[in-house]
């Protein structure tokens, strides 16, 4: 069984598996970090979310063979301590805004807005209804409009 070595959540980690093991399941199974979810497996819904050198991208469509011993993955696990704090910004805001509900996207709805405002923000201007019409990760629960209120509360302190 080949040995994969990269980053995750500031810690070194190797895990010996398939090569075509999607690197979702290399982190909910063989590493024991749940935060992103399985929703579609297609990278459709956006519920797996997670940073690589970051930039959001869905764990679930990645072989775990395609990620190098350079590349860092953050998940919702690491995001706090990628700013030293207890929680994120972006994960305040969900808390002040009342945003989830069912709470299964929620990881995934964070780590792409985090990513999109530190996108935004690299540019030089404010977040606008346009970016956040960029985030395409699915709610079932229909709490759009308080996610939209948090990314924008969050944008302003990040």
């Amino acid at each position: 069984m080949p040995t994969h070595t990269f980053k995750v959540n500031g810690a070194q980690v190797s895990v010996d598996c398939a090569d075509d093991v999607r690197l979702l399941w290399v982190l909910r199974d063989l590493l024991g970090i749940i935060g992103p979810k399985y929703g579609c497996g297609v990278a459709v819904c956006k519920a797996c979310t997670c940073h690589i050198n970051g930039k959001a991208f869905s764990p679930c469509a990645v072989p775990v063979s395609a990620i190098a011993p350079t590349d860092e993955i953050t998940t919702i696990e690491g995001l706090a301590a990628s700013v030293g704090a207890d929680l994120h910004p972006m994960q305040q805001a969900w808390l002040d805004q009342d945003v989830a509900q069912c709470g299964f996207c929620q990881p995934g709805q964070i780590m792409a807005a985090v990513a999109t405002v530190h996108q935004v923000h690299a540019q030089g201007r404010d977040i606008t209804d346009a970016d956040l019409d960029q985030i395409r990760n699915i709610c079932r629960c229909g709490t759009y409009f308080r996610i939209r209120q948090a990314i924008k509360a969050a944008a302003a302190k990040m």
